[in-house]
């Protein structure tokens, strides 16, 4: 039996080397891949997510699972993700707040936004909305805005939790209105919801879309949103700006893996989630849900990222005062 020279066995070596990569990409995904969701279930991220998985499912013949890791403002769910292999196997719905505003709000966040991640693709964006309980009895804003500043630090309101996209924008409007409320954090929106729904708080800064049931059933009272424009949805409620507030803000949705993943399967994944955003029924649910789709190339969305934590920094740094 002849033997290879020495030099031949590193030369086939390292050629299988370089192909077993390019291989494993051509085959993802070969078993069920893995969504983090960084909010408990029931918020728009939640629901988001469930749809998108079983679009990219169904396009690429292997189940996409919903994992939620709620906490920390999402660090939680980004510094797993950060962790993850970085085959494709474990993605993340990204989102606004461990993304663009918790790397500033917490100095010691575990990773870096934007080198430790593969941002993958954009989704769209949702806008924010403050609500309060029609027990108020304050129909408008000039009316709560009076009631705030007659009861300062008395009207208690909730966020989706330190540091979220709520919690600075209530801070934001806190400042430019004159008024003092205060806050109590909650895990993600929908525990935050249940207690609005109880009357245990009166006030709520969230996302729009979980909460149009409540509008539509007269149980929650939306006096602004956090649109450049008038949101489709809320046609009646007026802007923060409309208002005279300087006040626009968009929880942008993205899906994003670890860093490092091969441009393959990053290829593989950008086609199919175009492919499901481009569908009829994903068109239909996002209006429903007011979310406005978008969509950007991997360098794009990274990007778009990096921007993001600039943008958001001063605003963050005034809600940490």
């Amino acid at each position: 039996m002849p033997v290879l020279p020495l030099k031949s066995l590193i030369l086939a070596a390292t050629t299988l080397a370089a192909l077993a990569p390019a291989a494993l990409a051509a085959d993802y995904p070969e078993r069920p891949v893995r969504i983090l969701v960084s909010f408990p279930p029931g918020g728009s991220s939640d629901l988001v997510a469930r749809l998108l998985a079983e679009k990219l499912g169904a396009e690429l013949g292997q189940q996409f699972v919903v994992e939620n890791k709620p906490g920390a403002a999402g660090t939680v769910a980004a510094t797993e993700l950060k962790n993850a292999d970085n085959d494709g196997y474990t993605l993340m719905l990204s989102n606004l707040t461990p993304f663009n505003v918790a790397p500033t709000s917490f100095p010691d966040t575990p990773y870096d936004p934007v080198t430790d991640f593969t941002h993958i693709g954009y989704i769209g964006a949702v806008h924010l909305g403050m609500f309060v309980s029609p027990a108020l009895e304050t129909p408008d804003m000039a009316a709560f805005v009076e009631k705030a500043k007659a009861e300062p630090g008395m009207l208690d309101y909730g966020s989706s939790g330190v540091g979220s996209w709520g919690h600075v924008v209530a801070v934001a409007f806190e400042n430019e209105a004159g008024v003092e409320l205060s806050h109590i954090p909650y895990k993600g929106s929908g525990p935050m919801r249940l207690d609005f729904r109880a009357g245990v708080i009166p006030v709520i800064f969230d996302a729009v879309p979980q909460n149009l049931p409540a509008v539509a059933e007269g149980t929650a009272v939306p006096l602004a949103v956090s649109s450049p424009e008038r949101l489709e949805t809320l046609p009646d409620t007026p802007t923060f700006a409309e208002l005279g507030y300087d006040i626009v803000a968009e929880n942008w949705l993205g899906i994003s893996g670890s860093a490092g993943i091969d441009p393959e399967i990053v290829a593989t994944l950008q086609d199919a989630l175009d492919t499901a955003l481009a569908s009829d029924e994903v068109i239909a649910q996002f209006e429903t849900w007011g979310i406005v789709g978008g969509k950007m190339t991997s360098e794009e969305f990274t990007d778009y990222v990096a921007e993001g934590v600039a943008e958001w920094e001063p605003l963050v740094k005034q809600a940490n005062q």
